[in-house]
């Protein structure tokens, strides 16, 4: 895949973009020559058969496989906090992180129910990005060496990634970045993120829009709204999607914040996002406007707002669900059922 830890620039990372693979046809192709021939009706099993076909598709191989799916949550703190946007103190990032990496957590849940590797990196956790009311959230090589380690956390042999994040602080970042990038007031991309309300609710929403009004003239492009808004969680993730396309591994995103990171690079080249799959609907206000505008469908609509990538992880379910009728139904000719005439 090339030599992903000497980037030493945002532009590289452009020129990086540019030139990711393809989906493959040949395996969609058989993906398709094969559903039809299956002992139900055609479309019968809806959406199961678009994501088994997605999956042959970017995974590169035909009959698509679920043996190895990861999940990775990236963990980074917010210098915006100070500014009051949070339910919760900074600290509280560092101690889910130990919740994490003890098994007391939902994600650890859910992947032990859908047998699926964890792994949870914490992102400088005593260096918070700056507010970025003020200035950049991170410096150009700040934001690369977190994409970086995005990147590194992505295992070749991975059937499917799952991405999310924990971060106090973080959906006002995200907020931020949508706000930049796509239509709207800092009103309707700011949700309660950990459950602010009121005067708090007020000043996230006013944060947003200084910070946005502040470097707006400077956002150029979603790398450039990654830096200037983002956090270390938020730039890993962006990383994490590019190495999956790289190793041609499909990615589920989790809720308003990973789909935010992940954004970034759609609205940097187009297409680059083809991979992905929204995993579920947030109820973050912002989350549904966000979809739309990457031209995506949630698989899941459960009223959750945790991240963690609680809801991608919840989705591989679906995902196996997929796969197993895909490969493991009979044709009607191995069936001896009679197709339609």
């Amino acid at each position: 895949m090339g030599n992903r830890m000497t980037i030493s620039s945002l532009d590289e990372f452009r020129q990086l973009l540019q030139s990711l693979p393809k989906a493959d046809e040949e395996a969609r192709d058989a993906a398709r020559q094969r559903e039809p021939q299956l002992t139900k009706p055609f479309g019968s099993l809806g959406r199961l058969e678009e994501v088994s076909e997605w999956l042959a598709t970017w995974q590169g191989h035909h009959p698509p496989e679920l043996a190895t799916p990861r999940a990775r949550v990236f963990a980074g703190n917010h210098g915006v906090v100070a500014r009051g946007v949070s339910a919760f103190p900074a600290e509280v990032t560092g101690q889910m992180v130990y919740n994490f990496k003890a098994g007391g957590a939902a994600i650890n849940q859910l992947c032990q129910t859908f047998d699926i590797e964890l792994d949870v990196i914490a992102l400088d956790l005593d260096r918070p990005t700056a507010d970025f009311t003020e200035t950049p959230a991170m410096s150009e090589d700040e934001c690369i060496a977190a994409m970086v380690s995005g990147m590194s956390a992505v295992p070749e042999d991975t059937d499917i990634l799952c991405l999310g994040e924990m971060g106090i602080g973080n959906t006002t970042s995200a907020a931020a970045i949508c706000h930049a990038l796509f239509d709207g007031s800092a009103e309707v991309w700011t949700g309660a993120g950990t459950g602010v309300e009121g005067e708090a609710m007020a000043t996230k929403i006013s944060v947003v829009g200084d910070g946005v009004a502040r470097h707006k003239p400077d956002i150029k492009d979603g790398l450039d709204a990654l830096r200037c808004l983002g956090g270390r969680e938020l730039a890993a993730i962006a990383g994490a999607v590019i190495a999956a396309r790289q190793y041609r591994v499909p990615v589920l995103l989790d809720g308003y914040i990973s789909t935010a990171a992940a954004a970034t690079l759609e609205a940097t080249v187009k297409g680059t996002l083809d991979h992905c799959l929204v995993s579920h609907m947030s109820l973050e206000p912002g989350h549904q406007r966000l979809i739309k505008a990457i031209n995506q469908r949630p698989l899941l609509e459960m009223d959750m707002r945790l991240g963690e990538a609680s809801g991608a992880a919840l989705a591989v379910g679906i995902l196996k669900g997929a796969v197993a009728c895909h490969t493991g139904m009979a044709t009607f000719a191995e069936a001896g059922v009679s197709d339609k005439g």
